[in-house]
């Protein structure tokens, strides 16, 4: 069980904190994974697999490379990326699993994603002034 997973099941236990496993999230490394790249395609050109399910397109997120690739059942290809940059980068309609298919997944509706951006734009403003 990862960090990452003690602060999930914590939240799911005690809502109060919950706050704990957001502030992790913002401050560790996920592995994405990638669309398989074309010949001469650069790391910065790579694309996230993004999955369609009932009517809703996700990002898949694992908070290590085990887990992304016994989801994938197989050796794949991704990209580490923290994630206060997963959250600015993120388009307003994608939805996020995180660990999916393990005990302790998560996922994120647009509106919780939209929460996080304001945290991370807010954090960002300060530490800039």
């Amino acid at each position: 069980m990862t960090e990452l997973d003690e602060a999930i099941k914590l939240g799911f236990e005690d809502p109060k904190k919950q706050h704990l496993f957001y502030d992790l999230f913002l401050n560790s490394i996920f592995y994405i994974p990638v669309i398989e790249e074309e010949e001469g395609q650069s790391e910065e050109g790579m694309l996230p697999l993004l999955v369609e399910a009932n009517d809703k397109t996700y990002l898949m997120l694992f908070d290590t490379s085990k887990k992304l690739t016994d989801w994938a059942d197989k050796e794949a290809k991704y990209l580490p990326v923290q994630g206060h940059s997963i959250t600015e980068l993120s388009a307003s309609n994608i939805y996020w699993a995180l660990n999916y298919g393990t005990e302790l997944q998560k996922f994120f509706d647009p509106e919780e994603i939209k929460w996080l951006k304001d945290i991370v734009q807010q954090n960002k403003e300060k530490t800039e002034k």
